[in-house]
């Protein structure tokens, strides 16, 4: 490796659906995060790892900071936070179209005590006229001192590989903490179950999205090219579960659908998915159900 090889973490924060999910798979190269325009998406600290001849990059997709409502709550915000101070760099991402809002200054003040460079990434350039950005520029460059202001289209691609040179260059010399096989710091069961929630977030309304969770009962290999998933959507009520199900079971049946699509581009195989509904009351208010589900650690 060469002495001049440079590594390092970048965190990835914004407002919920400014696309920080978008830009992660776009860098990568293949989708290793879910997206939603639903609020809270991200539940777990991602770590999605970008390779190339003179550095790796670590992006880290992290929980959004909000006021909580439950435990499960307290454990992203918690998240969120520590990880601002343990990164090199922080990108704060905003919707170009949607432009300044309290949410934006919500997140400006948490950035008031962080002693690292950060980055406002003006994304979804691609759906304003140029003239639109120099404004949003001035506004942003009056809320905050930022290291610097990068314009681009994630879903486009434009600018992005700009923004990695930036990156790049202002990175330190460090090692390769990844293979460069790997992707993301997770299993590919992680994986799996996150592609499942995201199409209960993309189908259900109101409540549903943020009361489910995803359990991986069971993954199996048929044979050479099929494997086999079993999943149980935990749910905390009755009524939940029956609007999961959908009517002679129509909208479980539409999440499988979407669901194996992802599954079966992330393994490489044929997929039979299986999924089952359970309820679990008030699951996200209780520690030991959340531990069982990944959410906390015993030093929470």
């Amino acid at each position: 490796m060469s002495e001049t090889f440079k590594s390092g973490f970048i965190a990835m924060i914004g407002r919920p659906n400014v696309g920080k999910s978008t830009f992660i798979n776009k860098v990568i190269g293949q989708k290793v995060v879910i997206t939603s325009d639903k609020p809270q998406t991200t539940r777990h600290k991602i770590q999605a790892v970008y390779n190339d001849e003179q550095s790796q990059i670590i992006f880290i997709d992290t929980p959004g900071i909000h006021k909580p409502k439950h435990r499960l709550g307290e454990y992203m915000v918690k998240t969120a936070k520590s990880t601002l101070n343990e990164v090199d760099a922080i990108i704060f991402m905003i919707d170009a179209e949607t432009g300044y809002g309290k949410g934006d200054q919500f997140i400006i003040d948490q950035l008031e005590d962080i002693k690292r460079p950060v980055y406002l990434v003006i994304n979804k350039i691609d759906l304003v006229h140029p003239d639109e950005l120099l404004p949003l520029i001035d506004l942003y460059n009056s809320k905050a001192n930022f290291t610097e202001i990068i314009p681009i289209s994630a879903l486009e691609g434009n600018n992005v590989n700009h923004l990695l040179n930036i990156l790049q260059d202002r990175l330190e010399a460090g090692p390769k903490y990844y293979p460069d096989d790997q992707v993301i710091d997770h299993p590919e069961q992680f994986i799996i179950s996150e592609f499942i929630r995201e199409k209960v977030l993309q189908l259900t309304r109101e409540e549903i999205p943020h009361s489910i969770t995803v359990v991986i009962e069971n993954i199996t290999k048929r044979s050479s090219n099929v494997v086999v998933v079993q999943a149980s959507i935990v749910t905390e009520r009755d009524s939940q579960k029956g609007i999961i199900i959908g009517k002679r079971g129509q909208m479980l049946k539409n999440i499988g659908q979407k669901a194996r699509k992802d599954i079966e581009r992330l393994l490489g195989s044929k997929v039979y998915l299986e999924l089952w509904v359970r309820v679990r009351k008030d699951w996200r208010n209780r520690q030991s159900d959340l531990k069982q589900y990944g959410y906390f650690s015993d030093d929470y």
